[in-house]
């Protein structure tokens, strides 16, 4: 075992730790992957994808698919190489073994769970305006609504939640309910002849940006809806046969979510035009009023509202955990490691990240931006994996794997790097946004470093349990 001061190993004559429980087949395993996708990206993010592109708002959802699908085969060969409950952090680790860069990749996987889980807040929030016509003022009155659900989410954080497979399953059937709803509403309507089919290849960019820019900058909007894939590899060890049913699980789990995904696109540029549909935060409230005026607009806001509170509730247990396994790890300060002893959770840890949120909404506040930065930051860290997967070819292990074709990690690089660039049209607040909250971490390692320099503790080696944790649902 590894001493926790020293990062030293050391022999240890406590017993070996049971295994996880291998209860998810491949069918379990699919809902997991389509659960995790599905979520705030499509049901928040169409109408600003429309605003950049017009009627095309599938293209960007689709050359997203396309990207992901990339990364999604570095990440296939890395988790059935490496069949463990790991993430990015450890594959990172395994390849660079250096402690500096390993932080900053969890760090970054940290905020982008609270900046996707913030988008969630302020999407729920927009949610119950429109649903319930409280008509909340599109500033103020959606951030207070926000602030006050992120502190409840803090609040069941807090109490402690276990993650469960089967009310995954339940979640996922809801938020996939939700669009199912809008897919058929737009095949009736277009059945009986209503709506705009042309609009489907209708270019709409401002007068300053060529169609190619447009669609690149819608793109890395769009991506923020295929967030949820790379979090599937922390279930290897609850897999049956992980290496042989990853591969087909995945990619099925992705097709199916990217076809969702373009049908959800198509059906709201049928019914609603693309200037209307980029007004506000609630697209496919919008879609449900102009094609089925009849169906109760309550019903459909409380399936989005569900479906976005499923997903920041997630991911701000995602990012609490996080924080904790680095103080674990001594990359953050050792405070973020307590534990409430009565409810048994990291308190200190869970404030952090719910203070961290509650700036971004209080400050930052647009859904796009809040997005846009998660995309930003995942993108970053995809084209770290993509880089991994290539240097990691040199450590060979004694079982058969998944091996994707070497120049796919190349073009995976190189797409997630093109994407995270500025030329790609992407608002700039998206960098200040995730430059604050990298400083942010940045400047806490550099305290971690002098507290252990003062006491003589040494970072440990990371582990699967503390920085494997799960990366941002969408």
């Amino acid at each position: 075992m590894t001493d926790v001061t020293t990062g030293v190993g050391t022999a240890s004559a406590t017993p070996v730790e049971p295994s996880l429980h291998r209860v998810m087949g491949p069918w379990l395993l699919l809902l997991f992957i389509v659960g995790d996708i599905l979520g705030t990206g499509i049901y928040a993010l169409t109408g600003q994808v429309a605003k950049q592109v017009g009627g095309v708002v599938w293209l960007p959802f689709l050359i997203a698919f396309i990207v992901a699908v990339v990364t999604a085969l570095s990440y296939l060969e890395l988790v059935t190489k490496f069949p463990k409950a790991a993430g990015a952090a450890l594959y990172t680790h395994k390849a660079f073994g250096i402690h500096f860069i390993t932080f900053i990749v969890a760090f970054t996987v940290m905020c982008s769970g609270i900046t996707s889980a913030s988008t969630a807040s302020r999407a729920f929030a927009a949610n119950l305006s429109g649903a319930f016509q409280l008509n909340l003022e599109s500033g103020i009155g959606i951030s207070l609504v926000a602030l006050a659900f992120m502190a409840v989410v803090a609040a069941v954080n807090f109490r402690g939640v276990g993650e469960s497979v089967k009310a995954n399953v339940v979640l996922t059937v809801v938020e996939l309910t939700g669009l199912l709803i809008i897919i058929f509403i737009g095949l009736m309507a277009i059945t009986a002849g209503q709506g705009d089919v042309s609009r489907i290849t209708q270019f709409a960019t401002a007068p300053d940006s060529s169609v190619f820019w447009s669609v690149m900058a819608a793109t890395t909007l769009a991506f923020f809806a295929m967030v949820g894939f790379e979090d599937s590899v922390n279930m290897a060890e609850e897999c049956k046969n992980p290496t042989r049913i990853f591969p087909k699980v995945l990619l099925a789990g992705l097709f199916i979510t990217g076809i969702i995904y373009v049908l959800v696109s198509i059906s709201a540029i049928t019914l609603v035009p693309p200037a209307e549909l980029g007004e506000g935060e609630t697209p496919l409230l919008k879609v449900v009023q102009a094609g089925a005026p009849n169906f109760p607009l309550w019903i459909f806001g409380f399936i989005t509202m569900f479906a976005v509170a499923n997903s920041a509730l997630i991911n701000m247990l995602m990012a609490s955990r996080l924080v904790y396994g680095m103080s674990r790890e001594h990359v953050l300060p050792p405070l973020f490691g307590n534990v409430h002893p009565a409810r048994r959770t990291p308190y200190l840890a869970i404030a952090f990240t719910t203070l961290l949120a509650f700036g971004l909404i209080m400050f930052v506040g647009e859904v796009p931006a809040l997005g846009g930065t998660t995309a930003l930051l995942l993108l970053f860290v995809f084209t770290i994996v993509n880089i991994a997967v290539l240097i990691l070819r040199r450590e060979t292990v004694d079982h058969d794997h998944f091996r994707t074709p070497t120049f796919l990690p190349v073009v995976g690089a190189l797409s997630c790097a093109f994407f995270a660039g500025p030329w790609t049209g992407r608002d700039p607040v998206q960098y200040k946004i995730a430059g604050i909250l990298i400083g942010v971490g940045v400047a806490l390692w550099v305290i971690t470093v002098l507290i252990n320099r003062a006491t003589g503790v040494k970072p440990v080696e990371p582990t699967m349990e503390t920085l494997g944790g799960d990366g941002p649902m969408n």
